[in-house]
């Protein structure tokens, strides 16, 4: 058959259409590491009605066909709550659903500019910046990082960046991509940003050749969280000018983030990371020098373009193109909520959560994916398994059976983690019940798992360092 196309880099072949009837549905499967994908023809698979698939010898997934009827999809209704917890998006709060629970609006009458411009002051706190100027882009995080380099940075320019799991990986990507000259300083993955490394090139670079250091605070697909206050004392140190970009997608109002006092020149996020709001909202704050780069940054840049904000923050109308007014409605909900608890009794609940998670991986007689105490995240944890467990089976039955759904392992670390999420609006109780699915799940796929050790170590240390909740006190 004739090549049809690419998927994730390896080619497929071509299905032709009307080999079967309309009962037929295709249906992708996903191969433990002691399964290989099928080679003989006319394979089953699933995805499109009426059509089939010749597949042989696809590295990362395989196809079947299936009789409706005989298999159910995969997204069907269970009983209770889909318990949540993979690390973004996240659970959305009663409240914030109520909020955005309202009809579109005109963006230009008085009221969207009004509530605008008091979003854009208030989400200034949650990167703890009085200087800093704040945009809200209907996009991803990965949005947000283009934003973030092509409003500060000019082709060829020299980029530092750190190489510690998937989505640094991602941001590199980009990085060469949109033809920066990226310097990549790699690390094993579990391990944190290499900041030896980086010191011995901001001390080779007199001439100041580095116009940008880019990091990722924390790592979602290893649970590693770097120290930026460390990066920031390095280029003090050597009176270095670079530009410090931060992609904070799943750090930002869950761990320690100070950005003028760190001296980070863009910071960015996603709303359905911690801010527990639907995904579709790049939140990003730049300091008064990454303006100024903005100046003579000879990006091409449209959508993501800073200035045409800036435009229309003067004129008073704050968009110049038509916003999600629903996210608008849920960030002022998301934000109050924040602001009632206090932020910093949002990021010491995050750090009791993680604490907690960890006690029970250690009372599971499981190991952590991050190497040392010093990366340990407070917003994810990614948990390794024996090499006789596939960790995505952990991940199927804990969907399948328990209605819990937890993270992958990603790319170097797929089959080996599963990972923990436990940001965003989120209690004690709440991330108990995930751990007790947990072990329930090992003990289906055969690790011997003593049932409520990992609960047990968890309640404890949560019981002695749970505050009352503040609003009830």
């Amino acid at each position: 058959m004739d090549r049809l196309g690419c998927f994730y880099g390896y080619c497929l072949p071509a299905f032709s259409a009307a080999r079967f009837p309309p009962s037929l549905i295709l249906i992708i499967q996903w191969p433990t590491s002691t399964h290989c994908p099928p080679t003989k023809s006319n394979t089953p698979c699933y995805l499109f009605p009426s059509l089939h698939l010749n597949s042989h010898s696809h590295p990362l997934y395989y196809l079947h066909l299936h009789r409706v009827g005989e298999e159910k999809m995969d997204y069907v209704y269970g009983p209770g709550r889909n318990h949540l917890f993979v690390p973004g998006p996240v659970n959305i709060p009663e409240p914030v659903i109520r909020a955005m629970n309202r009809n579109n609006e005109d963006y230009r009458s008085p009221a969207v500019p009004a509530m605008t411009k008091t979003l854009l002051e208030d989400v200034k706190k949650i990167f703890k910046s009085t200087t800093g100027t704040t945009f809200l882009i209907p996009t991803t995080g990965t949005g947000a990082w283009e934003s973030a380099l092509t409003n500060t940075l000019s082709p060829g320019d020299r980029i530092v960046s750190f190489l510690i799991g998937q989505f640094s990986l991602l941001w590199i990507d980009q990085q060469q991509r949109l033809k920066f000259d990226v310097d990549v300083i790699e690390s094993e993955w579990g391990q944190g940003a290499n900041l030896d490394i980086l010191e011995s090139k901001l001390a080779a670079d007199r001439n100041h050749t580095i116009k940008a250091i880019c990091i990722v605070h924390n790592e979602t697909a290893t649970g590693v969280t770097n120290n930026l206050s460390s990066v920031r004392k390095l280029l003090d140190e050597y009176q270095h000018p670079a530009l410090l970009l931060v992609d904070g997608v799943s750090s930002i109002c869950a761990l320690d983030f100070r950005m003028d006092e760190w001296g980070i020149d863009v910071a960015l996020t996603g709303s359905q990371k911690a801010l527990s709001l639907p995904t579709g909202m790049g939140i990003i704050c730049a300091s008064p020098k990454a303006l100024e780069a903005t100046k003579t940054a000879k990006s091409v840049r449209v959508f993501f373009d800073w200035n045409d904000y800036l435009k229309f923050y003067k004129l008073g109308t704050y968009w110049p193109y038509t916003p999600s007014i629903q996210l608008l409605y849920g960030l002022r909900a998301a934000l109050d909520l924040i602001f009632e608890e206090g932020l910093d009794n949002v990021i010491a609940r995050h750090s009791r959560l993680g604490k907690a998670t960890r006690l029970a991986v250690e009372a599971w007689g499981l190991k952590n994916c991050t190497q040392k105490e010093e990366w340990f995240s407070d917003t994810v944890t990614a948990v390794v398994v024996p090499p006789s467990i596939d960790s995505a089976e952990i991940v199927r039955r804990g969907w399948k059976r328990y209605n819990l759904s937890l993270g992958l392992g990603l790319n170097k670390v797929a089959g080996k983690v599963f990972r923990i999420g436990h940001l965003g609006n989120l209690n004690e109780l709440q991330l108990l019940g995930c751990l007790s699915g947990v072990e329930m799940i090992l003990k289906d796929v055969g690790y011997p798992v003593k049932l409520g050790s990992g609960v047990a170590a968890a309640a404890a240390y949560l019981q002695n360092n749970t505050p009352l909740i503040t609003s009830r006190i």
